[in-house]
């Protein structure tokens, strides 16, 4: 295609004004299934008649599976094509869906999870798609309304749990999986248009994907376990040691072979660094605000003199703002970058989760506390997951920006590991002592109210920690355009607002 008909081309794109719904819709399957299942572990745990500490695995073997997929997802729909690694993400959501629906057994349900972790690659491939297809003035807001659509969809995820659960068994929550993952393989099939042919150069590199699964897997199962094993434990210690190593190991063999999984010079540009740091923090506040919360709002308050003694919908539905928040944040985040670029949005993101988190260390006696909170720290999600994948893509060259993407979702996974496994840790450090005939009754450990705001206090910093990275990057460079008209949008230049 000739350089005049590139403006008329990106201009007139028949399909694209389908894609984005298409590609919002898988991403919220994704994002809705993966927390659907944290309100109701340890009802689960009953009715599988498994411990309290294995039934942790429904979530862990999701985590890990994302993490490892989704860079692998991402770096082959960079080499074969778009369409075709969504549908197989996708696959993975539905398959994973239809075996929980249909199996009795935890071993197979924790298989299950690990295939719905394959949905994780939505994230990446849909951001390059909408970064291929749309025309070049709505690329913006439609990547930074997919990237919100993670927030939103955990968000809905939560309340639409208790709203199953007031009607039917856990196994509804696995059907409403099965048939959002149905619906949006349908509208990819029919809405996502053909990737154009284009001949990009590269390989698989296994042995780096291998690595990257090693030392990946070894630290979220030493975070996710090292409250039932001990932080200071021989397994626990150990196993960070091999992440550490084969980490090492992972980078020197990304450095040493001809196509990489991850080009480590790509990784190490200010941008594509410092936005991975801060999606590592925002991650840790969201998944980790998520469970404070959630636990905060069902603890009985006639015995703990704290709290709601909230139902699991009771609870979802104290969530639900923060589903709102980030669903507002996509357009205001997409004009903010139009505007003045990501820094702005990125900052404010932080910032907007630091006061909510503080703000619930000072008042939480009132729902409306919750409300107000949760809506506050959607918000500031929202429009720091809008504003990630604009650092990145205009950081890095289009033939890139699936693994980049990638990259960038894994690190939030770590995080939300990571946060899950401190709040986790700070809550049962510190719990109120009953005594025996009392505690005898009780089901579970309730932590003391000073664990709940030391939780909040800790999402709070490590916020507004994610608030100062922006400012580390100076610029984001545009890249240079390679010849392929699908990267047209490469070629506009990223404000930073610097």
């Amino acid at each position: 295609m000739s350089e005049a008909a590139q403006p008329a081309a990106t201009a007139v794109k028949p399909s694209s004004a389908r894609v984005l719904p298409a590609l919002v819709l898988a991403m919220l399957a994704y994002s809705v299934i993966q927390t659907a299942v944290v309100p109701i572990l340890p009802s689960l745990a009953k009715e599988l008649n498994v411990s309290g500490s294995d039934i942790t695995w429904l979530m862990t073997a999701n985590l890990l599976s994302a993490a490892v997929l989704t860079p692998l997802l991402g770096r082959f729909g960079d080499l074969r094509g778009r369409k075709p690694m969504l549908l197989i993400s996708l696959a993975g959501l539905v398959l994973g869906s239809g075996l929980a629906v249909a199996t009795h057994s935890f071993s197979l349900l924790v298989v299950a999870r690990v295939l719905q972790g394959a949905g994780g690659g939505v994230l990446p491939l849909a951001i390059s798609i909408v970064r291929d297809e749309l025309p070049r003035e709505k690329v913006t807001g439609g990547v930074a309304a997919i990237s919100a659509s993670m927030g939103v969809g955990s968000g809905l995820g939560l309340v639409a749990t208790g709203l199953l659960l007031e009607h039917w068994d856990y196994k509804s929550i696995f059907w409403m999986g099965l048939i959002a993952g149905l619906v949006a393989v349908l509208l990819v099939m029919l809405q996502v248009p053909k990737d154009p042919v284009v001949d990009r150069a590269g390989g698989a590199d296994p042995l780096g994907a291998l690595a990257l699964a090693g030392w990946l897997s070894a630290l979220l199962i030493a975070v996710s376990r090292g409250n039932e094993w001990g932080w200071t434990s021989t397994k626990t210690l150990g196993l960070f040691a091999v992440a550490a190593v084969v980490a090492l190991v992972w980078g020197v063999i990304e450095v040493k072979v001809a196509h990489p999984l991850v080009d480590m010079k790509m990784m190490a540009r200010p941008a594509v660094a410092f936005t991975n740091v801060a999606g590592l923090l925002i991650g840790f506040g969201m998944y980790g605000s998520f469970l404070v919360i959630s636990n905060f709002t069902q603890t009985p308050a006639k015995l703990a003199h704290y709290g709601f003694t909230a139902t699991v919908l009771h609870a979802g539905v104290l969530l639900l703002p923060s589903a709102l928040g980030s669903m507002v944040a996509a357009p205001l985040g997409a004009m903010l970058i139009a505007r003045s670029g990501p820094r702005l949005p990125l900052v404010l993101g932080g910032l907007f989760g630091a006061v909510s988190m503080g703000y619930l260390a000072l008042r939480h006696s009132a729902e409306g506390d919750i409300y107000f909170a949760s809506g506050l720290f959607g918000l500031g999600v929202g429009m720091a997951y809008a504003a990630m994948p604009a650092y990145i893509n205009g950081a890095v060259p289009a033939e890139q920006s699936g693994i980049a993407n990638g990259m960038n979702a894994v690190l939030r996974t770590v995080g939300g590991a990571v946060g899950t496994a401190v709040m986790g840790a700070i809550l049962t450090g510190d719990s109120i002592k009953f005594p025996p005939q009392i505690a005898k009754l009780i089901p579970m450990q309730i932590p003391t109210l000073d664990a709940y705001k030391h939780a909040f206090w800790v999402a709070g910093v490590l916020c507004l920690v994610a608030a100062v990275v922006p400012f580390a990057i100076r610029t984001v460079r545009p890249s240079r355009p390679v010849a392929d008209s699908r990267t047209a949008v490469a070629e506009q230049p990223t404000k930073t607002g610097a």
